[in-house]
């Protein structure tokens, strides 16, 4: 059965669609049955990877809100062991539309049931924010991964994301673990980025990937090609890096 990972932080621009996009390629590329889900309005994991979330008939939003079948919402990517869920504009109302939903907390875990088997992992983009759509995202997963910048703000709002997860274990999900936590953005040439690195590792020691996310121009012109760092630049530092990380995410999910 595949597991599913969903790659959480309430705060924006810490890297979360990059780490999902990437991770989830670089897995991928290593032979693993890989599916993306992205339930995030502003749908970048889905541009990222090459589809017009304005073009396609059928998106996360339909699964969450409207009941669709997930399965005949799933897209290909250029990679073959690599599928995708996308997402829509049309997200940034369904925190709404789902308060008067039935189980609306489970509409996401339910979905995901009917094809978890068909993959080895499933990683879930999750928006920048703490609400139902997050929820549905922490209620569904198995662990949580939590990229964070390295930047004076990056633990910002981390206790608020923290009790969220207590909260979700405590009402919906008790089997709920953190993954671990990805430094993104990391770089070298400045005493900031040590000195947040240092923080973060005593706050999540035995938590924290050793492989750190460096600050790199290719990552960040990557979402604009439609590509993944392992199909634009495979020998930049930033595909380099999410290779290690691939590696490093595998040797710890060995059984």
């Amino acid at each position: 059965m595949g597991k599913i990972i969903a790659v959480a932080n309430q705060k924006g621009g810490v890297g979360k669609t990059t780490t999902t996009v990437n991770l989830g390629s670089c897995i991928a590329t290593l032979g693993m049955k890989v599916l993306l889900i992205d339930i995030d309005p502003q749908s970048n994991c889905t541009s990222g990877m090459g589809l017009n979330p304005r073009q396609l008939p059928y998106s996360s939003y339909d699964v969450l809100i409207n009941g669709r079948d997930i399965s005949n919402s799933i897209h290909k990517t250029m990679i073959d062991t690599l599928d995708i869920l996308p997402g829509s504009v049309d997200l940034a109302g369904a925190e709404i539309e789902l308060v008067s939903q039935m189980s609306r907390e489970t509409r996401l875990k339910n979905a995901i049931a009917k094809i978890k088997g068909e993959y080895d992992y499933i990683f879930i983009d999750c928006p920048p924010s703490l609400g139902l759509i997050t929820l549905n995202a922490l209620t569904a997963a198995d662990t949580i991964l939590v990229p964070i910048q390295c930047e004076y703000y990056a633990m910002e709002g981390l206790s608020q994301l923290l009790n969220s997860i207590k909260l979700a274990r405590e009402t919906l999900n008790p089997n709920l673990q953190i993954e671990g936590v990805v430094l993104t953005m990391y770089d070298s040439r400045t005493n900031l980025s040590s000195q947040v690195s240092e923080e973060i590792s005593r706050h999540f020691s035995e938590k924290l990937f050793r492989t750190v996310i460096p600050r790199n121009v290719r990552l960040s012109e990557s979402p604009s090609f439609g590509l993944p760092i392992t199909l634009y630049d495979p020998g930049c530092s930033g595909a380099k890096a999410y290779h290690s990380l691939a590696n490093e995410f595998l040797s710890n999910n060995k059984s």
